[in-house]
């Protein structure tokens, strides 16, 4: 609260009603700096070479699940590495048993289709229908 001094009122001060909005100014850039650094620590670092698609792209999820395939079949759940026989328990303990959620899957150019079909069929025994796969958006190719 500030007070304005006002030389013809004697001793009576008034208030000034103003808002300083000086500390307001600072939290938000505080806030900006703090979402520029965290934002890019929210993606999925795994480095996959995806095919490339004509489809048009769907709106993403809040929280997305990626599975990824690597050229030496390793498998990823985000960015945590699996093994097939552990594929549907990983998965029941991140969706909370919702078998309803979209799997978002992406594999190597190099692998081979057996071994994706492998993994799609694995995602099918654990009770996965919904799986959205991942490629690369090209612009005017046909």
């Amino acid at each position: 609260m500030g007070l304005h001094l006002n030389e013809n009122s004697g001793d009576d001060l008034v208030e000034n009603h103003e808002i300083n909005v000086t500390p307001f100014i600072d939290v938000m850039l505080v806030l900006l700096i703090i979402f520029m650094v965290a934002a890019p620590l929210a993606t999925v670092d795994i480095k996959v070479d995806l095919p490339a698609s004509t489809a048009k792209p769907v709106a993403r999820p809040e929280k997305p699940l990626f599975l990824s395939v690597k050229t030496d079949q390793s498998l990823f759940l985000g960015e945590e590495k699996i093994s097939r026989e552990q594929l549907g328990q990983v998965l029941d303990a991140k969706t909370k048993g919702k078998k309803d959620t979209t799997i978002f899957f992406q594999a190597d150019k190099g692998v081979d289709y057996g071994d994706l079909m492998e993994v799609m069929n694995a995602l099918r025994g654990a009770g996965y229908l919904k799986v959205g796969l991942v490629g690369l958006e090209t612009v005017g190719k046909k």
